[in-house]
C-alpha cells in the first residue's frame, strides 16, 4: 500500500471515530451522566476529529493527538468498566489494549518510523 493511501485511511478512520463518538453526546447531556464519561467522550471526539485533520494536512503534531486520543480511548473503557460498572472488565481490557496498540502503530506509521513488515528486507528498511 501507498504510503499516502495509509494516511489517507488513518486520517478518515479518526475523523469517522472522532463523529461517531461526538454522536453520544447529546445524549448524555440530556440525562444525568457522569461527569468523568462526559468528559472521556468529549475528549474522544475532540482529539478524533483533529486527529483526522492533523493526519490530513501532515502537521506534526498529528501523531501527538493520535496518541492523545488512545489514551483517552483507554481512559474512557476503565472509566466505564471499573469506576462505574457499565461494561464488562474483560470488555475494557480488551479495549484498552486495542486502542493502545492501534494508535501506537498509527501514530509511528504517520510519524514516519514504522515499516510494515512487507518492507522490511535482509538489509533493513527500504
Amino acid at each position: 500500500m501507498n504510503r499516502s493511501t495509509g494516511l489517507v485511511l488513518i486520517a478518515i478512520a479518526a475523523i469517522a471515530y472522532g463523529v461517531y463518538r461526538a454522536l453520544y453526546l447529546p445524549a448524555l447531556l440530556v440525562g444525568p451522566a457522569d461527569p468523568l464519561l462526559l468528559a472521556g467522550f468529549v475528549v474522544q471526539a475532540v482529539a478524533g476529529i483533529a486527529a483526522g485533520i492533523g493526519v490530513w494536512r501532515g502537521a506534526r503534531w498529528a501523531p501527538l493527538v493520535l496518541v492523545v486520543l488512545g489514551l483517552s480511548i483507554a481512559a474512557t473503557a476503565f472509566v466505564e468498566a471499573f469506576v462505574l460498572g457499565i461494561i464488562a472488565y474483560l470488555r475494557a481490557l480488551l479495549e484498552v489494549v486495542v486502542a493502545l496498540a492501534v494508535t501506537g502503530v498509527a501514530a509511528l506509521y504517520v510519524q514516519g518510523r514504522f515499516v510494515p513488515p512487507s518492507r522490511l528486507d535482509v538489509r533493513g528498511p527500504r
